[in-house]
């Protein structure tokens, strides 16, 4: 499997998408490709201008961006080089993806190799369930599957950072409550601006951030950009 999992979409002060083009430019490989975007982590806004957005960020690269909705879409996926999902809310897309019977298609392809680029939501999406996302449940999936691509779970914009005279939980305090009930789970605290690329077994991180990584029973470890080249080991 080939895998680009983003935390985020933009940096501050950037155009969208803008801090990873240099890694989008070498992961998908030579242009043009026929790239079938999911727009359904979209709530405030419309999938059309979501699928515009997009356009104008992979255009440059010489990709075409077919939205999922615009057409068929099995027919979409069946024609495409490579799958992209968007952000947005993750209970959204996977309720949508749900809906319209997606989700084992998707997972099928990109089991079968075709190469799949992800941010926030879609990189929860990645994940075994969508059970680390930091997003509200505005609507009910049927279940919290997600497509289990890798086999740890990412916390997509993860901070280490706390309000002053705020009395809720940090997002460590969370992701350590989720441990408690899922011990034998990983969870991947994934920076902003940072990115994993999966190829095949191996995962690595890229970016200019650490990634927090943590483990039931054990303080979370902090790992550099690079030096995260393990093999995916599957339960």
């Amino acid at each position: 499997m080939r895998l680009l999992l983003l935390s985020n979409s933009r940096n501050p002060g950037r155009e969208y998408l803008e801090h990873a083009r240099d890694h989008l430019r070498e992961f998908l490989g030579p242009a043009p490709r026929r790239l079938a975007f999911v727009p359904y982590a979209a709530v405030t806004f419309s999938w059309n201008e979501y699928a515009e957005r997009v356009r104008a960020a992979l255009g440059p690269l010489g990709h075409i961006v077919e939205s999922v909705h615009e057409d068929e879409p099995t027919d979409v996926l069946r024609h495409a080089d490579g799958i992209v999902v968007g952000g947005g809310n993750t209970f959204r897309l996977l309720e949508q993806l749900e809906r319209a019977d997606l989700l084992t298609r998707i997972r099928v392809r990109v089991q079968d190799g075709l190469p799949y680029v992800g941010w926030s939501a879609g990189a929860n999406l990645a994940c075994p369930t969508i059970r680390t996302t930091n997003d509200m449940p505005i609507i009910q999936p049927g279940s919290f599957t997600a497509l289990g691509l890798v086999p740890f779970q990412i916390n997509p914009h993860y901070t280490s950072a706390t309000l002053p005279d705020h009395g809720g939980e940090s997002r460590d305090d969370r992701i350590v409550e989720f441990l408690a009930l899922n011990p034998k789970l990983t969870v991947a605290g994934l920076r902003e601006g940072s990115l994993l690329r999966v190829e095949g077994e191996r995962v690595t991180l890229l970016g200019p951030h650490a990634m927090r990584v943590f483990r039931a029973g054990s303080s979370p470890a902090e790992v550099r950009p690079g030096a995260l080249t393990m093999e995916l080991h599957r339960p």
